[in-house]
């Protein structure tokens, strides 16, 4: 296939879900801004779900995973869904990347989110440049490696005995390590070809995993590209990129913010578990009952789905303390002065923009990277504290009320805020001008311009 010599062009294919769409469509910004033409393709369901920026510079296009109508939440089983993806997908993509080379926009490169390792072969089939983009941490991803070539496993989470050693990172107990999970082999089969990747991006940034990027470049073509928000939200020089610009759910903008307003700087727990997480019952009413004692104000977020696992009375009985929404700008949010904490599940897309904007958290994590996370926010970066929870994995409601002082108040308050602002001040400088994520972008684009 010839290959246009005018501008290199990119197709981006994320996961279809709002935290992997996120980080990549602003990876997409910015090579944009850079030079290089950019699609990002979303399934057909996604696609007409999603609530879309018009403005956005980042052209859009759809393929077909095989559930237009219902997307996963229509399958059977989550394996039923990832092998439909894989095998519709890798034929509607190919489709794709053929009407764009006669559309007269062929694309040189395909950068796909490393969920979906099938998207190198339909690379190959159409001699394309390859970049597999992790969501996830570094720390998390070399677990996961060291899984699939069969040098550690992952232990029961009650096997207090167990302790997981890879290069380059702290020891895990078996609490803390990326939780074994029913669809494992998503999780594990991204490195089924990743060798063959010309490039490997993570969404993070070089000083926040130090330590195991001084190992990986071993291994592949590591490159950081992150932190992964809105240039408003860091070094400001990409104009009027002030939101992600795709959304899922719509926002209670107005009713977030008029809520915020009165309420005193720092004086305020914000509480997010995604757009995907679905919180146990029992775990759900522990959080609430935790958040009603603290005796702050919270703004926590519920979407639609979940709101029936709320406990009977409970919106009547905080009405003087707290707000539940069923879906936030959550960025607008983080950077409000009223916000003090973040109660996360260590989501890593959440917890590299509460970093990127120095807001603490109390990590509550449910499930896949999200204890290995939790151990990082607490342990690594000092940016917060875990809730832990009981034998049976549930966080009781003292333990939150005790983790929700801990950060808001007292001397280790202090100094997790402290951490906070340096962390924060790390992640504007790595993608700004000359700093480390940057760089790495700008040494892709240079190699796109000269494919």
């Amino acid at each position: 296939m010839e290959k246009s010599k005018k501008s290199p062009h990119a197709l981006v294919l994320p996961y279809p879900a709002q935290g992997h769409i996120n980080p990549m469509l602003q990876f997409c910004k910015r090579l944009v801004s850079k030079g290089i033409k950019v699609t990002l393709a979303n399934t057909i369901y996604i696609s007409k779900s999603m609530l879309a920026d018009p403005q956005s510079p980042v052209s859009l296009e759809t393929y077909s995973d095989g559930f237009d109508e219902g997307g996963s939440g229509q399958a059977e089983s989550t394996d039923i869904y990832l092998s439909t993806l894989r095998n519709v997908g890798s034929q509607t993509m190919g489709n794709l990347i053929k009407k764009l080379d006669q559309s007269g926009n062929p694309v040189n490169v395909l950068i796909y989110d490393g969920f979906l390792p099938w998207a190198l072969d339909v690379a190959n089939n159409f001699g394309l440049k390859k970049a597999v983009f992790f969501t996830q941490t570094c720390a998390v991803n070399i677990i996961y490696y060291h899984v699939y070539k069969g040098l550690i496993s992952l232990p029961p989470r009650d096997d207090e005995s167990s302790v997981i050693s890879v290069p380059g990172l702290p020891l895990f107990k078996s609490w803390e390590a990326p939780a074994p999970l029913d669809y494992a082999d998503l999780l594990i089969n991204q490195f089924s070809n990743v060798d063959k990747a010309d490039w490997v991006f993570f969404n993070t940034f070089h000083k926040l995993e130090e330590e195991v990027l001084g190992y990986m470049p071993k291994l592949w073509k590591v490159r950081t590209v992150g932190p992964t928000l809105p240039s408003m939200y860091l070094d400001k020089r990409l104009e009027d990129d002030k939101d992600y610009g795709i959304n899922l759910f719509k926002p209670n903008y107005g009713v977030c913010m008029k809520w915020l307003s009165d309420k005193p700087s720092g004086s305020v727990i914000y509480v997010s578990f995604g757009s995907f997480i679905q919180v146990d019952a029992e775990q759900m009413e522990e959080i609430a009952w935790g958040l009603k004692d603290s005796n702050f104000n919270f703004l926590w977020v519920v979407r639609e789905l979940e709101k029936a696992k709320l406990p009977n009375n409970f919106i009547n009985e905080i009405s003087e303390k707290g707000l539940v929404v069923t879906w936030s700008p959550q960025l607008e949010i983080l950077i409000h002065e009223s916000i003090g904490c973040f109660v996360t599940h260590c989501g890593f897309n959440s917890v590299l923009e509460a970093i990127s904007l120095g807001v603490p958290m109390v990590g509550i994590p449910q499930w896949s990277d999200q204890p290995a996370n939790g151990k990082y926010v607490e342990d690594v970066w000092g940016v917060g504290v875990r809730a832990k929870p009981d034998e049976q994995g549930i966080v009781k409601r003292s333990v939150l009320k005790s983790s929700i002082k801990e950060v808001m108040e007292g001397e280790k308050g202090e100094v997790i805020k402290k951490n906070a602002a340096k962390w924060k001040n790390l992640a504007t400088e790595a993608v700004a001008e000359g700093g480390t994520s940057d760089m790495n972008i700008n040494e892709f684009v240079a190699e796109l311009l000269h494919c």
